[in-house]
Parts: structure tokens; C-alpha cells; sequence
């Protein structure tokens, strides 16, 4: 299953001419500045604005095609929303917010008491919207849009409004309603923390138009992308525990086709995960140092090199077995090393400089 968008729409200052196909179920994160498409795509899934040319289908669905002279309207659609503002009743409390969704739907897969333990909103229930964080709100929000039975649900930067600890209180939550509903969702975000903690899949969006689009582990290890010039650029691997190593105080991970190690973890053998590999913590070599305190030293291959003209660096990607990283280095280290496409290299990363995030 999928789902597949094809958009041209002409707004007065700009056209957004935007075209992807990604699996489904899964998080899809739509990534890029302010202004750059984002809201088109999700207000068009949304039936919410008619494009001037558009395809948009959802596992086999089709809720538009202007070839056909097809267009389900916005209330047929089965689309849960949650936007920047949680958009509750104030004169409500939470649980008749909740119930609210349930209200012009029959029954479905996903129910009430479910959703409240997912989101952790049991002690919210008798509660008002004006008593709440702006993480309670939101959480509240997303309950109410999953009550709706939604086929697909489309969150347009729903955390965009909080700060750093409310937006770190909420994503384990995103985390578990991601792995614990098989559902297809919609992400809009420009902030790379959140996409590469709850991303399955990426789109990368800019001036109107997808710059690229797939698995977010290979968009977020390619040195010839946007992503890669960020000063928080690095590559996302998912892997798997594989040992803990107490005594060292160390945990074995396998992801990508290679072996990391990381500081102990409290995660059982098995354990699936991701990990977060910023570019400007690998270091590059070409053979092995000695009496080094790295416990990761990685074999690759370079598969491209990118210049960073605006930071006067170089972007090198790392193709690995099973997927790849980056690494920022000088212009002076690719020639002192002779690095170009094809050349054997070892990657260096400090198991401190290794973050292990999610599922």
C-alpha cells in the first residue's frame, strides 16, 4: 500500500509543482522551510483547498484526480487533523473533546479507553482545555482526531508552538502512537529533531517543489541534498541491540550492516532502534589508527563527495553495507587522504557522539 500525491497549483507569488509516492502505513515527514509547500500538500489531502491539476491516492483510494473529474469532499474524506493549535472546545472538558470526534462516525478499530492510555491522558479527563500544558492540549488534540476513525491523519507542525520541554514531554508519545497504530500519517515539521525521530519515510520540500523522497535513513545520508549543509546534518541508521556489555559498560548495536558501540543502555537484546550520527562527529581515515580510545572504527566506501561552499567543508558520504553516513571535513582532509568516489575509507565515531533514539 501507498500513498502518492501529484499537486500543480499556481498561488499568486509562487507555483508549487510537487509530485511522491511513499509506503503505507507510516510516518511521512514533509521537511523544509517555512513557505516551501508543506501546507499545500496537507490542505489539498485534506480536501481543504482544490489544486489546479492533482492526483491523491491512499491505499488505494483516490480522493482526487482532475483527469477524472474526481474530488471526495473534505467530510467523506476520513482525514484526521491536528494543526499548530490544539483547537479544542473550551467549554468542554477533555473527555467530551474526545467524544466529540466519535460523534459523526460509527464505531471503529480504534477506541477510547485505547487512545487514552496511547496518549497518557487518563488523569486529563474531567479536566479543561484553559488547565493544561500546551503538550496536554495537543496530546488532547490527536486523541480527538483519532476518535474521528480517520483513514489517514495529517499533523501540520503540532508542536511547532511549544517549547523545548513540552516538545520533548509529547514526541515518546508520537513515538508510541506511530508503532501502535497501523495507520498512514502525515507529519509537517521543519524541525530536523522530530523528523528523524518519528520519520519513516521524508520528503524533502522546497520552493514548491520535492527536492527528494524515500526511506528517511537513505534522504538523511545523502551528501547532495539541502539536508546535508545543515550544522545539525548526520545520518539516521536503524538497528537492533545486540549485546550489553555491563562490565564495559557498553551496548553492541548492529544496524546498516555494521557494528556500533554506544555508552550501556537500559534496552533488552533485540531491542530496534535508530541512531543519530551528527556528520560533524565522524572522522575520516585511511587505515587504522593505533592506541586510539574510539571504540568505532568503520569500514566504507566514499559514494560521493558534496562542497559546502557557505561553511568551507566538505560533505563526504559513507556507503555502507546496508545504508551510509557523513561526514564533514576541510577541503585539506579529502586531498591529504586522497578521498574520491570508490575510495576505501574508516569512519571514526566516539561512542558518545553516537544519540539512540526510538523505534
Amino acid at each position: 500500500m501507498s500513498f502518492s500525491i501529484t499537486l500543480t497549483h499556481r498561488f499568486p507569488s509562487v507555483r508549487m509543482d510537487l509530485a511522491f509516492e511513499v509506503p503505507s502505513p507510516g510516518v511521512t515527514v514533509l521537511f523544509g522551510p517555512s513557505g516551501a509547500g508543506k501546507s499545500t500538500i496537507i490542505n489539498a489531502t485534506a480536501g481543504l483547498l482544490r489544486p489546479d491539476i492533482c492526483r491523491i491516492e491512499v491505499d488505494g483510494t483516490v480522493l482526487a484526480d482532475t483527469a477524472s473529474d474526481t474530488w471526495i469532499p473534505p467530510e467523506r474524506r476520513r482525514v484526521g487533523l491536528v494543526f499548530q493549535d490544539s483547537r479544542l472546545f473550551p467549554h468542554m472538558s477533555v473527555a467530551t473533546n474526545l467524544r466529540f470526534g466519535m460523534r459523526r462516525v460509527a464505531p471503529g478499530s480504534i477506541h477510547f479507553d485505547e487512545v487514552v492510555d496511547l496518549l497518557g491522558i487518563a488523569p486529563l479527563l474531567t479536566r479543561r482545555p484553559h488547565t493544561l500544558s500546551g503538550g496536554e492540549r495537543q496530546r488532547v488534540a490527536i486523541g480527538r482526531a483519532l476518535l474521528a476513525q480517520p483513514h489517514l491523519l495529517l499533523m501540520d507542525e503540532p508542536l511547532a508552538s511549544l517549547d523545548a520541554a513540552r516538545k520533548a514531554e509529547i514526541l515518546p508519545y508520537l513515538t508510541r502512537l506511530k508503532t501502535a497504530l497501523s495507520l498512514p500519517i502525515l507529519y509537517v515539521t521543519h524541525a530536523l529533531d522530530e523528523a528523524v525521530q518519528l520519520a519513516d519515510s521524508m520528503v524533502l520540500v522546497e520552493a514548491g517543489q520535492v527536492v527528494a523522497f524515500g526511506a528517511v535513513s537513505e534522504v538523511a545520508a545523502r551528501a547532495d541534498l539541502p539536508l546535508a549543509r545543515r550544522d545539525d546534518a548526520g545520518a539516521l541508521l536503524l538497528c537492533q541491540v545486540s549485546e550489553n556489555d555491563t562490565p564495559r559498560a557498553l551496548t553492541r548495536l548492529e544496524g546498516a550492516g555494521a557494528t556500533f558501540w554506544v555508552p550501556l543502555l537500559d534496552l533488552p537484546v533485540g531491542t530496534n532502534c535508530r541512531m543519530r550520527i551528527p556528520a560533524r562527529e565522524v572522522i575520516l581515515a585511511s587505515q587504522p589508527p593505533e592506541a586510539i580510545s574510539l571504540h568505532n572504527i568503520i569500514p566504507g566506501t566514499v559514494r560521493q563527495i558534496a562542497n559546502d561552499p557557505t561553511r568551507r567543508s566538505v560533505i563526504v558520504e559513507i556507503a555502507l553495507p546496508d545504508g551510509g553516513l557523513l561526514s564533514r571535513v576541510t577541503p585539506d582532509a579529502v586531498a591529504h587522504l586522497g578521498l574520491s568516489t570508490g575510495t576505501p575509507v574508516l569512519a571514526l565515531i566516539k561512542s558518545t557522539s553516537i544519540e539512540v533514539l526510538g523505534q
